[in-house]
C-alpha cells in the first residue's frame, strides 16, 4: 500500500470514489522537484482510474438496511450487545442505526482516530527527528528521542524508509573531527509517564503485540527487524536498547554504561577545531513523512506506532507525550474537526486499552470526513485500509461462501480484544453507491474470534450485495 501511496490518493468526494494522482501529495512524501538540478519529464494530464459510484444510483433506504441487518445482528457470535452505524458517503445520511450514538469499546478501529487527529493536527508531510547532542561531559554523545517508531539500527530496518541510527553516528563523527567519543546517554523525555496502559491486558506488554511506549526506539522496540508484524519479541527498555546500538555504531568503549538523562539546553555552534558546547547539535535524521507512518499503521494495525502517532498530537496542541496527554489531545482534535466528541473517550492511540470508547457514528462521521474532499489531508487514512480478501488484516478474510461478495468491495479496520470485536470502514454497494459503516461489539463470547469475525464479515458483504431499498 505504501507503493500505491506514491503515486496516488484515494479520494471519496460527494460523487464517489476516484482514485486520481492529486497536487499536494507528492510534497507530502518529500517527492517534488524542489534544489534539484534536472527536473523530470512532465506527465500527461492525470485522468481518473477508477470511475466513481453515480449519486444518480438509489439510495438506501433505511427499511431496506433494517430488513437486511437486523437478523445479522442477532448471530450468537456477536454476544448481547451491537452498536452499528451506516451512511451514506455522497449525503452524509445516516441510514441506519442501533445503538449508534452509544460509547462502546472499539479495540483497533480507534487506530481510524488516531490517523485522522494526527494527520490534522502534524499535517501529512511533517517528519519526527532523532537528534545527537553534545554532552554535559567531555567525550559525551546524547541521542534524542523524538518519537520516531519505525528508526532503524541500519539498512536492515523492519520499517521501508526508516532513519537510521548509523546515519546519525556518520554525521556525530564527522561533527566531532574524528574525536572518539567515550559515552553515550539517552534523552528519552520527551514521553513521560508510564509505559504501559493501565487498561491493557496483562499478557500485552509480553506477548509481542504491544510494548514499553518510549521515545526512542529501534524497529518498533523489536528485538528482531526480520520478525512479523505482530506477535515480535520486544526490548523491556527499547530506549536504551536503541542507546546500546547506538553506542556500538559510535565505536564507544565496551565497557562504557549507557545511560538515561536529559540533554543540555541547545547552544550555539561550535568553532572549527573547538570541542562543541553542551547542547550542540551534532546530527538528525527523520522519520518518513506522517501520511506513510499513518499508512504503516493502519495496513498492519502496528499498536506501537499508533502510540507513538497519539502522543504527536499531544505535542502539536502543547500536551505532554503521555497516555493521558494523547487522549486529550485526540478528543481535542475530534471536537476541532466537528466530530461528536462526547461520543468519544481514549486512553490510548491504538485500542489495546479497555477504557476506550467510542461510538458507530462517529467511525462513520470520521470516515464520511476524511473521504470528502473539504480536509485532502485527511484521505490518508484510506491509503493503509485493509481491502476484503486482498491486504492487511482482511487478507484471509471474506472468503467463505456467505462472505465473498465483499472481497475487494470492503476495505475497513478492524479490531479485536477478548469478548471485543469491531469493523469500520467503506462498502460500496452493488448498485455502485457508497456507504460508511461501522459494527462494535463489546460483549461478545470469549473463546475463538473467528465465528465472531465471520459474523461482522457477513454484515459487510451484504451491504456489498443488497440494493436495500
Amino acid at each position: 500500500m505504501l507503493v500505491a501511496l506514491a503515486g496516488v490518493l484515494l479520494v471519496i468526494a460527494g460523487a464517489g470514489l476516484v482514485v486520481v494522482r492529486p497536487g499536494p501529495v507528492a510534497g507530502w512524501l518529500g517527492d517534488d522537484d524542489t534544489g534539484r538540478a534536472a527536473p523530470r519529464p512532465s506527465e500527461p494530464a492525470p485522468v481518473p482510474v477508477l470511475a466513481g459510484p453515480s449519486t444518480a444510483v438509489p439510495v438506501p433506504t433505511p427499511a431496506g438496511l433494517a430488513a437486511a441487518l437486523d437478523p445479522l445482528l442477532r448471530a450468537a457470535a456477536l454476544g448481547s450487545r451491537v452498536n452499528v452505524s451506516v451512511t451514506d458517503v455522497g449525503t452524509g445520511q445516516e441510514l441506519y442505526g442501533r445503538g449508534a450514538d452509544d460509547a462502546t469499546v472499539p479495540a483497533s478501529v480507534t487506530k481510524l482516530v488516531t490517523g485522522v487527529t494526527v494527520l490534522a493536527a502534524r499535517g501529512p508531510a511533517y517528519r519526527i527527528a532523532t537528534r545527537a547532542v553534545a554532552g554535559a561531559a567531555p567525550g559525551e554523545v546524547v541521542i534524542v528521542g523524538g518519537g520516531d517508531p519505525t528508526l532503524a539500527v541500519d539498512g536492515n530496518g523492519y520499517y521501508p524508509g526508516a532513519a537510521r541510527l548509523d546515519d546519525l553516528a556518520g554525521q556525530v563523527r564527522q561533527a566531532l573531527g574524528g574525536v572518539a567519543p567515550t559515552r553515550v546517554t539517552v534523552d528519552s523525555t520527551l514521553f513521560p509517564g508510564p509505559v504501559f496502559e493501565p487498561g491493557w491486558d496483562a499478557d500485552i506488554p509480553t506477548g509481542g503485540y504491544g510494548g514499553a511506549v518510549t521515545a526512542l526506539m529501534t524497529d518498533g522496540a523489536r528485538r528482531d527487524p526480520d520478525a512479523g508484524p505482530k506477535a515480535a519479541a520486544r526490548f523491556p527498555d527499547p530506549d536504551l536498547a536503541a542507546g546500546r546500538a547506538f553506542a556500538r555504531l559510535l565505536g564507544v568503549p565496551a565497557d562504557a554504561k549507557v545511560t538515561r538523562g536529559a540533554a543540555p539546553a541547545g547552544a550555539a555552534g561550535a568553532s572549527p577545531g573547538a570541542a562543541p558546547a553542551p547542547g550542540v547539535e551534532l546530527g538528525r535524521v527523520e522519520s518518513p513523512p506522517m501520511i506513510r507512518l499513518v499508512d504503516m499503521m493502519i495496513s498492519h494495525s502496528d499498536n506501537l506506532v499508533a502510540e507513538a502517532l497519539a502522543r504527536q498530537v499531544a505535542l502539536a496542541r502543547d500536551k505532554p507525550g503521555s497516555f493521558v496527554g494523547a487522549g486529550a489531545a485526540m478528543d481535542q482534535v475530534a471536537a476541532e474537526l466537528g466530530l461528536p466528541a462526547d461520543e468519544l473517550a481514549l486512553a490510548d492511540g491504538s485500542g489495546l486499552s479497555r477504557a476506550n470508547r467510542i461510538s458507530p457514528s462517529l467511525l462513520t462521521d470520521l470516515i464520511a470526513l476524511a473521504g470528502d474532499g473539504r480536509r485532502p489531508e485527511l484521505a490518508g487514512i484510506f491509503g493503509g485500509l485493509p481491502v476484503g480478501g486482498w491486504s492487511g488484516t482482511l487478507d484471509d478474510r471474506y472468503t467463505a461462501a456467505a462472505t465473498r461478495a465483499g472481497a475487494g468491495m470492503v476495505r475497513a479496520k478492524t479490531g479485536t480484544l477478548t469478548g471485543v470485536h469491531a469493523i469500520a470502514g467503506l462498502v460500496t454497494t452493488v448498485d455502485g453507491r457508497l456507504l460508511s459503516f461501522a459494527v462494535l461489539t463489546d460483549r461478545a463470547p470469549a473463546g475463538s474470534p473467528d465465528p465472531a469475525r465471520l459474523a461482522l464479515d457477513r454484515i459487510g458483504a451484504t451491504l456489498a450485495t443488497c440494493g436495500c431499498r
